[in-house]
């Protein structure tokens, strides 16, 4: 048998030989001097004659870079697969090629094939935001790693970098992407588990979401509520700016949907504006929520349209109604106008940290649940809620049904939009005002050369 001081003394001939081992092993020495590691064997019919077993030798590899010992193993281990009934030589072969393909299928490149599948779902700027959040917080640290190599502390790893820079929110997000990536692994047979479902669990706790300022915070009695709410949009609209964005703000007050569904709608969703049941359609994959929910079946936001929001419809319609959105940004019409306009806006009128676009949904649930209670329907909540895209903690989102109450949910609308517009001015009547301040004189703050600013007092509601 051979020994490592038997192996080193081999010296190369004329002629390449052989040294053998035990068990068929043996190293095959090269006239150069090299020595390479061989076994031979049968397996099969010869096809020169099938009456005789065909012979085969298989190659471990060349010493001193493959050791006796390990040498060895791998002559042991092909007598097992032949014991077994297999051919060594294809079953290295199948192995060599499982590896391959192992180390080909990198977390990045299985990300993309995940990626290129869900996106066809989601709206082109969560998807954008979705796959920068890997290639900016994942890939660096892990993406060319084999999918089947990342085990869980390894990710957690990573996602705790994330929350170190105070994104914890993020990190949450990108566990769930990455879940849904091993899934998809899964279900492809590349991978056989999924080592980011668990780690939510040992994530920091997501912060609590602080309560957007509303008009009606600390407002106790319900007329406070409602005068305050009406005086605002009035004061609003009699700011100097586009019409356009003094008509968002009301269709946002009137529907109470979130500020970036409504900057986002498009005149495509709009059903019925000539008929009896005018309705806003919002896709799933542009509501609130997780992939799951942007893919949800029959999960359409149904927003019934009052009068007076279809009256902003038909005012809008020869503005943008040629353009996909309804309410595109001043400057690049592709692009959907910016929470930060209506904002903006909201602060020239003086309500700054007082009220934000997000704030006319606690308007709308605060103002409309406490009229429903004092006419004894309490039990419209659910309706209320419906209205605004939230549901119960004890239903299954998928199993939702989100065209419920339909009939009373447009009463709702209805009411909603007689309190808080009653005395305003028609939408019509906002066309072809000033949109800015004069250079000098009234309505100019001093020291402020970018902003304009009303005199302070809106007129009367109505004026």
């Amino acid at each position: 048998m051979l020994t490592d001081a038997k192996i080193k003394a081999l010296k190369g001939k004329d002629a390449s030989y052989r040294v053998s081992d035990a068990g068929s092993l043996y190293v095959q020495v090269s006239p150069s001097g090299g020595r390479h590691w061989r076994m031979n064997y049968t397996y099969g019919r010869s096809a020169k004659d099938p009456t005789k077993p065909a012979q085969k030798t298989l190659s471990f590899g060349s010493y001193p870079a493959v050791t006796l010992v390990e040498a060895r193993k791998r002559r042991d281990e092909a007598k097992a697969q032949l014991a077994a009934g297999n051919d060594p030589a294809i079953e290295k072969k199948t192995s060599h090629g499982e590896r391959a393909a192992s180390n080909a299928n990198t977390l990045r490149v299985i990300s993309e094939r995940w990626y290129t599948l869900k996106k066809k779902t989601w709206v082109p700027k969560h998807a954008e935001k979705v796959w920068a959040s890997l290639v900016e917080n994942i890939f660096p640290a892990i993406g060319d790693l084999p999918i089947t190599s990342i085990k869980a502390p390894k990710l957690l790893a990573v996602l705790n970098d994330v929350e170190a820079r105070g994104a914890v929110e993020t990190a949450h997000r990108l566990r769930q992407r990455l879940s849904g990536v091993f899934a998809y692994a899964i279900a492809a047979g590349i991978a056989d588990n999924d080592p980011a479902a668990s780690l939510g669990k040992v994530l920091s706790a997501k912060p609590r979401v602080k309560p957007q300022p509303s008009i009606i915070d600390g407002i106790r009695d319900q007329p406070g509520r409602i005068e305050a709410t009406r005086e605002m949009l009035a004061k609003c609209e009699a700011e100097r700016c586009r019409a356009t964005t003094k008509l968002a703000l009301r269709l946002l007050a009137l529907t109470a949907v979130r500020p970036g569904e409504l900057g986002g709608a498009r005149w495509a969703e709009f059903e019925g504006l000539d008929g009896t049941a005018p309705l806003w359609r919002i896709p799933a994959a542009r509501m609130k929520g997780d992939e799951d929910r942007k893919m949800e079946a029959e999960g359409d936001h149904l927003v019934p349209l009052s009068a007076q929001a279809v009256a902003i419809l038909r005012v809008l319609k020869p503005l943008t109604g040629d353009l996909t959105l309804v309410f595109p940004g001043e400057r690049h019409l592709h692009k959907p106008i910016s929470e930060n306009t209506l904002r903006q806006l909201l602060i020239r009128a003086g309500y700054y940290q007082r009220h934000v676009p997000h704030g006319f949904r606690a308007a709308f649930s605060t103002i409309i649940n406490e009229r429903l209670k004092e006419e004894g329907k309490g039990d419209d909540r659910a309706v209320v809620d419906l209205m605004l895209a939230h549901v119960p903690k004890d239903k299954v989102e998928g199993a939702y049904n989100r065209a419920a109450y339909m009939p009373r949910r447009r009463e709702i609308a209805q009411e909603w939009a007689d309190l808080l517009l009653d005395g305003f001015v028609q939408p019509e009547a906002h066309l072809g005002q000033p949109i800015r301040h004069a250079a000098t004189g009234p309505g100019r703050r001093a020291n402020d050369p970018h902003a304009f600013y009303s005199d302070g007092e809106g007129p009367e509601w109505g004026a």
